[in-house]
């Protein structure tokens, strides 16, 4: 059923604003420190806030999404396609965007096919199981993710992530419409970077405008004509790529392979901070194992698939004229993409632009969270629609696209890498709290999702904001970028930073929350001892 359907979308008649969304309680789901922000809107004191709200609910009557990050209530988590949690991941890989990573290997790392091909096979095993574990909490708990970030980094230090959220988002999203503008121009002398990049950007505006259950119907059919040119790819090329499995290559650097495996990792756990929006509206019936399965398989399948074919196809590359006039040197992997389709004359066009039409099935979940990623930095973002702040990315999103897409590799390598760095240390701290503190569990005593916007009633935040900057300075030595490269990374290790994020951030958190909790614990007996004894003097 589509998201157009207004009849479908269970909150279509809602602000957006998560303070004045109603919870399941019956109560208003915002702060109190909100509703005089609230009652001042209704009363309409702030003019331009109550334009976007008329907007908003005419945009509510055609089917478009208009909730906010308030939690979606239990009854309205109704979803039953859990496909879907599969093919919104699939989709999301399945595409010239994955493809891009795996070439890193070959064009920027310089390592043969088959030292690539293994760090993929191991990366995307191990590293696919975040973001499928993170995928859980969304039907779950109802919470978007920067929302349920506040029960372990507390109200005020979950606004860093949201901040980093925002920005790696975009970040995303540039990359997306960098590779879909160089794929589109690939076709045709009448087409440039910068209009394919235009192009891409509006695809892409469209599919995240309407919303989640739109956006899920999309990302069910995108993934369609990715495949075919995938599998036409590799009918068209096998022969050179069997051939390029016997051409020499030097012995891979030990730097070098820790580099890749850094940039493969970092993409797979970009994921992880946006993972539960996307299942916010499905039932909390499924079991947990049901719904990793589900996510884990759509991103091991299509990550491994896109990753092995982009560094078979840049490894072969050189080696084959067409092949490297379409990569410009390694420089324009939509350029690769057309030259090996450029045998099957106009059906070979027709494929790459398709390829290129569907990179919106990684940008709209990307705009999507940074809407959402937005909203959550401030009570006051939350007052604003999500479409609105659609609008905004869009508006930086393609200029500084069009800018980056002059040093592709460079840009793209510097953005995955700096995304991993923090997304590793966030996952650490989430996943810390929820089997070790909350026990993984689900339940309101474990997560209390009526106080997600009452700062007094979540964690301080303190342990979370000392462990994420316990992780990030433990991984700055060994950072190997190109506006900088550690001590450690200059000894030749490469680069590790994500891994020494994760673990110091982890570990750092585990002491830190459980000297909080032993601390709360001290006072609480201490108060209860004092006021028992004063019962007694009485």
């Amino acid at each position: 059923m589509s998201a157009a359907d207004p009849n479908t979308e269970p909150d279509s008649d809602r602000f957006t604003s998560s303070p004045i969304t109603m919870s399941h309680s019956g109560k208003s789901s915002g702060d109190l420190a909100d509703e005089p922000d609230t009652k001042r809107v209704e009363q309409g004191e702030y003019t331009p806030l109550r334009w976007l709200r008329q907007i908003t609910a005419l945009l509510g009557h055609y089917g478009i999404e208009t909730h906010g990050i308030a939690p979606i209530p239990a009854e309205e988590r109704t979803e039953k396609r859990w496909y879907q949690m599969f093919f919104v991941w699939f989709s999301a890989n399945m595409n010239i965007l994955t493809f891009s990573t795996g070439t890193i290997g070959p064009a920027f790392f310089a390592l043969g096919v088959r030292d690539a091909i293994t760090i993929i096979v191991v990366i995307d095993l191990v590293f696919c199981l975040l973001p499928a574990f993170f995928a859980v909490f969304g039907p779950k708990l109802g919470l978007r993710a920067m929302v349920q970030s506040r029960f372990s980094w507390g109200y005020y230090g979950a606004v860093i992530p949201s901040i980093l959220n925002v920005f790696s988002m975009q970040g995303f999203l540039i990359l997306n419409c960098i590779i879909g503008g160089q794929t589109l121009a690939s076709v045709s002398s009448h087409l440039d970077d910068t209009l394919g990049i235009v192009i891409i950007g509006i695809v892409s505006l469209a599919v995240t405008f309407f919303g989640y259950r739109f956006l899920h119907w999309y990302e069910s059919i995108a993934w369609i004509p990715n495949v075919i040119a995938f599998i036409a790819m590799l009918a068209l090329g096998y022969p050179q790529l069997h051939a390029n499995q016997y051409v020499p290559v030097p012995k891979p650097t030990p730097a070098a392979v820790l580099s890749f495996a850094s940039t493969l990792a970092s993409s797979i756990l970009s994921w992880c901070p946006m993972t539960p929006d996307y299942g916010v509206y499905h039932s909390p019936a499924a079991s947990s194992t049901r719904i990793f399965i589900y996510t884990y398989l759509g991103f091991l399948i299509a990550s491994i698939t896109a990753h092995t074919l982009g560094a078979a196809f840049a490894a072969a590359a050189p080696n084959v004229p067409a092949w490297n006039t379409g990569f410009q040197d390694s420089t324009s992997v939509g350029g690769l993409l057309y030259g090996v389709l450029t045998p099957v004359g106009g059906f070979g066009k027709f494929l790459t632009v398709l390829v290129a039409l569907s990179i919106p099935s990684a940008c709209a979940p990307t705009m999507y969270t940074f809407s959402t990623s937005f909203m959550a930095v401030a009570s006051w973002f939350s007052l604003v629609p999500r479409w609105v702040y659609i609008l905004i990315s869009e508006g930086v999103l393609i200029p500084v696209a069009i800018i980056g897409a002059k040093k592709f590799y460079t840009t793209f390598v510097d953005i995955l890498s700096v995304i991993g760095y923090w997304s590793s240390a966030f996952s650490a701290i989430i996943l810390v709290e929820h089997l070790l503190f909350r026990r993984a569990s689900f339940t309101e005593e474990a997560y209390p999702i009526t106080t997600w916007n009452t700062a007094r009633l979540l964690p301080r935040g303190i342990p979370a904001v000392l462990a994420f900057f316990c992780g990030f300075g433990a991984l700055v030595p060994f950072m190997s970028q190109v506006w900088y490269v550690g001590p450690v990374a200059l000894d030749g290790s490469g680069d590790c930073g994500v891994y020494v994020g994760f673990v110091v951030a982890g570990c750092c958190y585990a002491v830190f929350r459980g000297l909080e909790k032993w601390w709360d614990g001290s006072r609480e007996a201490r108060t209860k001892a004092n006021h028992a004894e004063e019962g007694l003097k009485q």
